[in-house]
């Protein structure tokens, strides 16, 4: 079977014991590729796309700005005026952000509607077509004879989900929509406006909702099927223990003691967002941009994308035998929809033994 369904993620695997390590007599500069990788990096940067899910005032667009200390999005006040929309919109916006010669094009898809009617039933559907729009158009540019030589990546990388601070647990909408998102995606939930929660409230909350994610087959991000090692396994443990982060986002400075901080000023005080003893946003910013932003990607590619494709080819009764292109028809809305990971991979394990017998 094509490398690719491989359920790991990771590029970095084992040696495998066919192929032992040969024996070197002395150096060679192999350690030069890392110079070489850094070089192509600087010089074509990074892409990195985005989903922030969550009901309207839970601050999605302040904490984009926060996560990348840039006014990413605009957040437009709601009008009194203006009526509330009946439908969900997809919103997308693309910027490029450079630190220290290194591009990254961020593209931020937001949800502006989503929860916000009385009648949510399948306010989902747009959200999952989106992410599965991509995916068809990533796979029709793969299939063509003469491809672009960088397929322009539109995928949904990572979609942060904001969990309204009830205090409660996960309520029922929640809980539909995340186990139809984590099949298709990967999902990262964070208590929104975590400041409305005393320390022991926050605590209590996140143990009930990690209850909820567990009886409900909730498989969020880091998930625990893909860890490759014994190091992979004790970081994202840890990064698991603390999900959903509680956080809180601001994008104004204030002046604490001397020192200019981003935070939120109410009479009470200034809550300082990059303060671990007021919110979780380090957690949040460490796991999207500092530690896991290439391993979301990798699961995106492998595992997420890779069901989809199988599942698509599987469709057309034209598995790719050889060289050349599969003439896959456009995918209907229904066929939009992927079924869980474990049902595609299993299928796709099937059709290889076919093969090979």
């Amino acid at each position: 079977m094509d490398e690719r369904q491989s359920p790991s993620p990771c590029s970095s695997r084992p040696s495998s014991p066919r192929t032992p390590p040969c024996e070197m007599l002395g150096s060679v500069g192999i350690e030069a590729v890392l110079d070489q990788l850094r070089i192509k990096a600087m010089k074509t940067g990074f892409e990195f796309n985005i989903m922030v899910v969550g009901q309207s005032g839970l601050g999605k667009s302040t904490m984009v700005n926060t996560l990348f200390k840039s006014k990413v999005w605009q957040s437009s006040l709601p009008s009194l005026e203006l009526p509330m929309p009946q439908t969900l919109e997809l919103h997308s916006m693309t910027h490029v952000i450079e630190e220290k010669g290194l591009k990254l094009k961020l593209t931020v898809t937001d949800t502006p509607g989503f929860g916000d009617q009385i009648n949510n039933d399948k306010c989902w559907d747009p959200v999952l077509s989106y992410i599965n729009q991509q995916y068809e158009q990533y796979l029709q540019e793969e299939l063509l004879i003469t491809r672009q030589r960088h397929i322009p990546d539109t995928r949904v990388h990572c979609c942060v989900y904001f969990v309204p601070p009830t205090g409660h647990c996960l309520r029922p909408l929640d809980i539909e929509f995340l186990q139809r998102l984590c099949r298709t995606v990967n999902v990262v939930p964070v208590i929104a406006r975590a400041d409305s929660l005393t320390i022991e409230e926050r605590n209590a909350f996140r143990s009930r909702i990690q209850e909820n994610l567990k009886t409900y087959c909730i498989d969020v991000y880091p998930q625990k099927c893909f860890d490759e090692d014994i190091n992979d396994r004790l970081l994202n443990s840890k990064i698991r223990e603390q999900i959903p982060f509680a956080v809180v986002g601001a994008d104004r400075e204030h002046l604490v003691n001397g020192r200019c901080v981003l935070g939120r000023k109410t009479k009470w005080g200034i809550i300082e967002v990059e303060n671990m003893a007021h919110c979780e946003f380090l957690l949040l910013r460490d796991l999207l941009i500092r530690s896991h932003l290439q391993d979301l990607k990798d699961i995106t590619h492998n595992i997420h994308y890779e069901n989809y494709r199988v599942l698509r080819l599987n469709e057309s009764h034209q598995l790719p035998r050889g060289p050349g292109c599969v003439n896959l028809a456009p995918a209907s809305p229904g066929q939009l929809i992927c079924p869980g990971p474990g049902k595609v991979r299993r299928r796709a394990n099937k059709d290889s033994k076919e093969d090979e017998g």
